[in-house]
């Protein structure tokens, strides 16, 4: 019997041994969601001019007070094309580029116009630049917009489109090869008879990475005999292959034995967390495998912390690991043991409530659980209005 190995420990030791996939060139809108696989610098200025902020009038701020007599307009897409010399303004609207010649812009409700004749009403002038987007104020040429490891997030694409791209470098999208094992399974929908039991893993973990640049290869359910298991993960021609069930020490868990003699290796087995304990990680020549527990809430915390991560660092993920927010406790909560807990839970009112049952064949409770309480091992009892970390689901 192996020893359980911390949770940290076995996500560093998983994440070392990855190699991210190959680069590809997408465009922007084919790369929502995935990560960026260079720096991603500015090819031009934003804005490329000085632009009104506001609708009103551009002027020389040396000729305040005013009066000024108005001797074109700039619009977006429009501008003025002449100079504007002492004495002068022009109409400008917002977004439009500042004529030559001025330095501000008088907002359109601290002015009066008569004709071609302005003056300043408001209750004082306006400063030097003000109201003006000076050229280059959100970024310049050269600038770094995005970095390698950033993922592309619609604000991200955005700052790309309008800093001059229109494709980006990315690792390809990442195979993922998902089996369900178990004599007992059937699949979600047929007659269940006896002990058989519908199959929910496969649906599970492919929710799960629906928002990941990823492939799913459906590999079914595969029943409780070495000799298929291992002819099943010998053929698997993917980048990941994960499987649930069959990975703890009964004479039917037999993902162990399968895959060492499909010609693989197990990096570990048995984390200290709960639940999911049964957590296997090795690989078959190059492809990582992970064998996740069957029982279903196992398995999406299993996947939570290891198959998400994987996947984000051979899609090229600067930062894979999952990220914990505080957040306050609504009760007390006792000590726990040796293993790290991820209590199902749910936020009302700004506190944290876990389930008050946490058995891990309990399925209906993470169906209605919106973040994980984070309990570390040998952690003293919390009361209720202390700080607890927790992981946000969906």
């Amino acid at each position: 019997m192996t020893p359980l190995i911390p949770v940290e420990e076995a996500q560093r030791r998983l994440l070392s041994t990855l190699t991210p996939v190959p680069i590809e060139h997408v465009t922007l809108t084919e790369a929502i969601g995935r990560w960026a696989a260079a720096d991603m610098p500015a090819r031009r200025d934003q804005p490329a001019v000085d632009l009104s902020a506001m609708d009103g009038y551009a002027i020389r701020h040396a000729d305040m007070p005013g009066p000024w007599r108005i001797v074109g307009e700039s619009a977006a897409g429009r501008p003025f094309d002449g100079t504007v010399g002492p004495g002068e303004a022009a109409r400008i609207f917002t977004g439009a580029a500042m004529p030559a010649g001025t330095d501000s812009v008088l907002i359109q409700e601290e002015a009066a116009r008569d004709g071609q004749h302005l003056t300043l009403t408001g209750e004082g002038p306006p400063a030097r630049g003000r109201n003006v987007r000076p050229r280059g104020l959100d970024f310049f040429a050269g600038d770094t917009l995005v970095s390698a490891g950033e993922r592309l997030t619609p604000a991200r694409l955005a700052v790309l489109a309008i800093g001059g791209h229109s494709q980006v470098p990315v690792r390809r999208r990442v195979r993922v090869a998902i089996a369900a094992t178990g004599d007992e399974l059937v699949a979600a929908g047929q007659p269940v008879t006896g002990t058989a039991l519908p199959e929910s893993n496969r649906l599970l973990l492919s929710a799960m990475l629906a928002d990941l640049p990823v492939d799913i290869i459906d590999l079914g359910i595969l029943p409780d005999e070495l000799t298929v298991l291992r002819d099943a993960f010998a053929g698997v021609e993917a980048d990941l292959l994960v499987t649930t069930g069959g990975a703890s020490v009964g004479d039917h868990d037999l993902v162990r034995p399968a895959l060492e003699a499909a010609g693989g290796t197990i990096d570990f087995w048995r984390v200290a967390l709960r639940p999911g304990k049964p957590m296997m990680a090795g690989r078959i020549g190059a492809m990582p495998v992970l064998g996740l527990p069957g029982n279903p809430v196992s398995a999406f915390v299993t996947a939570l912390l290891f198959v998400r991560p994987v996947i984000a660092a051979l899609a090229g993920a600067g930062d894979p690991l999952p990220v914990p927010v505080t957040a306050t406790l609504g009760e007390d909560l006792p000590a726990n043991g040796a293993r790290t807990d991820y209590l199902r839970a749910t936020l009302q009112a700004g506190r944290v409530f876990a389930s008050t049952i946490q058995d891990s064949s309990m399925l209906r409770t993470l169906a209605r659980a919106d973040c994980l309480v984070i309990r570390p091992a040998h952690a003293a009892s919390a009361r209720a209005g202390e700080s607890a970390e927790i992981l946000l689901l969906g």
